[in-house]
């Protein structure tokens, strides 16, 4: 039963928080006239990778899983990829200029 309840808050996590912060890059690129249809995959993904850092670093820790393979990813691939998600933030605004 912890299992399917664990699930279900990572659906709803990943939900909310992809919804909550998949709108700022896109709200701001509309601002700036950046097409967002064409060029918003990229910074969604960005989201996703993100949400999945701070997923097994901080949120796993406090779900109601209690099983195996509850740790924190190593520093360097934390950082890796933070380091590539803010790449991918910043690629619909690369790409907008490099291709216009």
């Amino acid at each position: 039963m912890r299992v399917v309840l664990e699930l279900l808050r990572i659906i709803i996590i990943i939900a909310v928080l992809s919804t909550i912060l998949g709108y700022i890059p896109h709200f701001i690129y509309s601002e700036l006239g950046i097409n967002t249809d064409r060029y918003g995959w990229a910074s969604m993904i960005g989201v996703f990778i993100l949400i999945f850092v701070l997923y097994r670093n901080r949120l796993q820790f406090s779900g109601w899983y209690k099983g195996k393979g509850r740790e924190k990813l190593p520093k360097r691939v934390s950082r890796i990829l933070i380091l590539g998600a803010i790449v991918l933030l910043l690629a619909p605004l690369m790409l907008h200029f490099l291709l216009s």
